[in-house]
C-alpha cells in the first residue's frame, strides 16, 4: 500500500482562466483596448468597469478593441463587447481581429437596438378620448352579444325540429362535466350555506322563542333564492370558465378556422352542446342544492331542539308549489346565461399568450353580473304578479 500510494500521480489542477485589458494611445489620436485571454462569465466581471472607464476618459478619441489574443468568448464576453459597441460617445468604437469563431454569436445582436427602447410605453390619451374608446368597446360587445343570441336561438330551434342533427356524444360528457362532476363542491357549499343561515337565524330568535319560524326561512330562502343563485354563480365560476376557456383555446390554435373553413357552424358545432347540456343539469343541480341545504338547516336545528321531522313539516306547511317552481324556473334561464355567456366570450379569444385566462375571467365576472342581474328582474317580477 506504502509504495502504491507512492506511485500514484498527483492530481494537476487547471490554472484559473485569466483576461488583461491593455490601453494604448497611438500617435494617430486613436486609443486601442488590447483584451486578451478568456472572455467568459468569471472574468468578464473584472474587464467590465476598467473597459468602460477607458471610453469614458477619451470621449473624443476613436476606440479600437483589439480582441486578436482572446482564445476564448462566451455569452459574457460577447455582452461586454456589445456593451462596447452600445455606448453614445462623439468618437466611433469598433471592434478589431476578433476570430472566426465568435463572429456569429456578435452579429446576433445590434448595439443600436440597445440603446433604444424598442417597445416604448405608449402616450397617455386625454380622458375623453379613454371615455369614448370604452364606451365604443362596450357598444361593440354588446351588439356581438345580441348577434350570438341570434344565432344561438336559430341554432336551439334546429336542434329542437332536428334532434339528429345535435352531436349527443358531446352533449353526454358534457353533462358528465357539468352536473355529476359539479355535485361535490355544490352539496359543500349548499349544505354549510343551510347550516350558516340557519344558526344565525335561530340565535336572534330564540330571545323571543320563535326558533321554529327558522325553517320557514331556509326553507323560502332556498327554494326561491339562495339555491337557484349559488348553484348558478359556481357553475359561472366553475363551468363557464371551463367553456370558455375551451373554446378560447380553439380559437387560438385556429381550429374554429378550420371549422368555419370545412362549412361547419361553430355555433351549431361547439355552443349548443355545451347550452344543452346546462339547460338538462343546471336544474338538477338546483334541485339537489335545494335540498342539501334544508338538510343542513334541518341538522342545525337539532341543536335548538327542534326535530328533523318537526322541522320538515314546518318547511311543508310554509313553501308552496309557486315558491318551489318561482326558483326551479330560474335555472333554465341562469343555465343559458351561464353556456352562452361562457361561450361567447371563448369565441371572442384574441391571440396572445394570456388570451385564453382573459377570456376566462371575462366569463366568470360577465356571467355572475349578468346572474345577479336577472335574479333581480325576477324578483321585481314576481313582485308584479304577486309570486
Amino acid at each position: 500500500l506504502r509504495h502504491a500510494a507512492r506511485a500514484r500521480p498527483a492530481l494537476i489542477t487547471a490554472p484559473p482562466a485569466m483576461a488583461a485589458l491593455a490601453i494604448n494611445d497611438l500617435p494617430d489620436g486613436r486609443r486601442v483596448l488590447a483584451l486578451d485571454g478568456r472572455l467568459g462569465a468569471s472574468t468578464v466581471k473584472g474587464l467590465w468597469g476598467d473597459a468602460h472607464r477607458a471610453l469614458a476618459d477619451a470621449p473624443g478619441k476613436p476606440v479600437t478593441v483589439d480582441a486578436a489574443n482572446v482564445d476564448y468568448c462566451d455569452g459574457a464576453g460577447v455582452a461586454l463587447l456589445v456593451a462596447l459597441l452600445a455606448q453614445e460617445r462623439a468618437a466611433p468604437v469598433e471592434i478589431a481581429n476578433l476570430k472566426p469563431a465568435f463572429q456569429p454569436l456578435l452579429r446576433q445582436f445590434d448595439p443600436r437596438r440597445i440603446t433604444k427602447d424598442t417597445d416604448p410605453e405608449g402616450m397617455r390619451r386625454p380622458a375623453i378620448e379613454e371615455i369614448g374608446r370604452a364606451a365604443a368597446g362596450i357598444w361593440k360587445d354588446i351588439v356581438e352579444q345580441v348577434t350570438f343570441i341570434g344565432e344561438l336561438s336559430a341554432a336551439l330551434v334546429v336542434a329542437l325540429l332536428k334532434p339528429h342533427t345535435v352531436r349527443w356524444k358531446d352533449v353526454w360528457r358534457v353533462c358528465e362535466r357539468v352536473g355529476v362532476d359539479a355535485l361535490p363542491i355544490v352539496a359543500l357549499i349548499s349544505f354549510l350555506l343551510g347550516m350558516i343561515l340557519a344558526f344565525q337565524s335561530a340565535v336572534p330568535m330564540k330571545r323571543f322563542g320563535a326558533e321554529i319560524f327558522v325553517a320557514d326561512l331556509i326553507g323560502l330562502s332556498m327554494l326561491r333564492e339562495l339555491g337557484p343563485l349559488m348553484t348558478a354563480i359556481l357553475l359561472a365560476g366553475r363551468s363557464g370558465a371551463a367553456f370558455a376557456a375551451e373554446i378560447g383555446t380553439m380559437r387560438v390554435n385556429q381550429e374554429v378556422d378550420a371549422i368555419t373553413t370545412m362549412g361547419l357552424d361553430p355555433v351549431r358545432f361547439l355552443v349548443t352542446p355545451r347550452v344543452i347540456a346546462a339547460l338538462l343539469m343546471t336544474p338538477l343541480l338546483v334541485l339537489f342544492s335545494m335540498l342539501v341545504g334544508l338538510i343542513g338547516g334541518a341538522i342545525t336545528m337539532t341543536s335548538f331542539s327542534i326535530p328533523i321531522v318537526t322541522f320538515m313539516k314546518e318547511v311543508d306547511s310554509a313553501v308552496t308549489f309557486t315558491d318551489f317552481m318561482a326558483g326551479f324556473v330560474k335555472s333554465f334561464v341562469f343555465a343559458i346565461l351561464i353556456a352562452g355567456i361562457g361561450c361567447l366570450r371563448g369565441l371572442q379569444t384574441a391571440a396572445g399568450a394570456s388570451a385564453v385566462g382573459e377570456s376566462a375571467t371575462r366569463a366568470v365576472v360577465s356571467g355572475i353580473i349578468l346572474l345577479v342581474v336577472v335574479d333581480g328582474i325576477f324578483a321585481v317580477a314576481f313582485y308584479i304578479l304577486n309570486i
